[in-house]
């Protein structure tokens, strides 16, 4: 299983990847692709779309699944990943390098309350 020790994680199995530019990136772990299945359908959260932490902003359906993507912080959604959304199947093939969304955090330095790479290995060992 691949859990990338620079990012953060949800209890929800998303990632998030502080950026140069002060936004995250938020994308769903090796752990739920490979859970789901092959990724048919991604939504996302509109552009300019503020979310609350927790918030459901987005889903993603495999051929037997759907889940719910859920904001991991409060903020501006400011991108959506429009390759990801035509082609969902990249998320299969490496979910660290297809992200969903990009947001601007309200207080980026809840980032730090969110589970490091040995929480989220420990919390699907569970």
């Amino acid at each position: 299983m691949n859990i990338p020790k620079d990012l953060r994680y949800t209890d929800s199995h998303e990632w998030i990847r502080s950026e140069t530019d002060g936004t995250v990136s938020i994308g769903i772990t090796d752990h739920a692709q490979e859970a789901l299945g092959d990724l048919v359908f991604v939504e996302l959260p509109a552009p300019g779309r503020t979310l609350a932490v927790g918030e459901t902003c987005g889903v993603v359906e495999s051929v037997k699944a759907a889940s719910d993507i859920y904001a991991p912080l409060a903020g501006q959604v400011t991108a959506i990943n429009d390759k990801v959304k035509a082609a969902p199947e990249q998320v299969n093939q490496d979910a660290y390098a297809n992200w969903l969304f990009r947001m601007k955090p309200a207080d980026p330095a809840t980032l730090a309350s969110l589970l490091d790479a040995a929480a989220y290995e420990k919390k699907i060992a569970e």
